[in-house]
């Protein structure tokens, strides 16, 4: 079965090992791998995924470009990589709405944001003028939830989606990592897609398998993490969520490419 990972990230070879241990380190973890698009195809072949959504985050606003234009570039070279481009609500409104133009008009399918690594809340007034220019364009993914701060939380996620109603929303990590309870009792009845990434490991294939029925499968999203997370044991722990076969290829890959319009 075709499986689309729509949750990774990979950085400049001079740099893709410590930005990885710098991500694990932030959110204590220990499994992380080497974060290069030689390693996220080597293993993702080994798990038999066929593309990667590559999700990058920019803490500083003058390194959105160059972060944009690696993505670009991985993504011309390698056909398994379709990128989302990056913003900073540094660039204040008109540099926000000037790169979401240029993410735009190269290609890029989508746009990420971190609220807690670049310290700016999901629900910030600075980001509203994006969310209400990408309305009909392209798809938003949220990191959601963290212990860290409550930038990402899932209060201020179902704030953002009752205000731009025709913004495509991606809500990551089961709409609240680490706050799941309370992100389903926000946002079960609001309209957006959600990934299952950095979940597997914490939460039992039932309990996944409850959180999906909650939110449907038709709009949920395989997502591994790489490089937080090797994407060969998280295909084994999503392959014992017990799904139906159809809800198991929605998740996996249907849902992906209706999302991104692609086949």
């Amino acid at each position: 079965m075709k499986i689309i990972d729509f949750h990774t990230h990979i950085y400049p070879e001079k740099i893709a090992k410590k930005a990885a241990e710098a991500v694990c380190a932030y959110y204590s973890l220990k499994e992380g791998m080497e974060g290069t698009a030689s390693r996220l195809l080597e293993k993702g072949k080994e798990a038999g995924i066929s593309s990667f959504i590559l999700l990058p985050v920019a803490t500083k606003p003058e390194n959105v470009r160059s972060i944009n234009n690696f993505i670009l570039e991985e993504q011309n070279v390698h056909e398994e990589f379709y990128g989302f481009g990056t913003l900073h609500a540094g660039l204040g409104e008109d540099g926000l709405l000037s790169e979401t133009d240029y993410i735009i008009q190269n290609g890029l399918k989508g746009i990420k944001f971190h609220s807690d690594q670049q310290k700016t809340a999901i629900d910030d007034e600075k980001l509203f003028p994006v969310y209400d220019y990408l309305q009909d364009k392209l798809p938003v993914l949220f990191h959601c939830g963290d212990p860290v701060s409550d930038l990402s939380h899932p209060k201020r996620l179902k704030k953002v989606i009752k205000m731009f109603p025709r913004l495509n929303v991606i809500a990551a990590h089961l709409g609240g990592w680490s706050l799941f309870e309370e992100a389903v009792s926000l946002l079960k009845s609001e309209r957006f897609y959600y990934d299952i990434s950095s979940c597997l490991y914490f939460l039992s294939p039932e309990k996944l398998k409850h959180y999906i029925n909650i939110y449907g499968a038709e709009n949920g999203l395989f997502g591994s993490d790489f490089p937080m997370w090797n994407p060969v044991t998280e295909i084994e722990r999503f392959n014992r969520i017990p799904l139906t076969q159809n809800e198991r290829e929605l998740i996996s890959y249907r849902n992906a490419e209706r999302i991104l319009g692609i086949k």
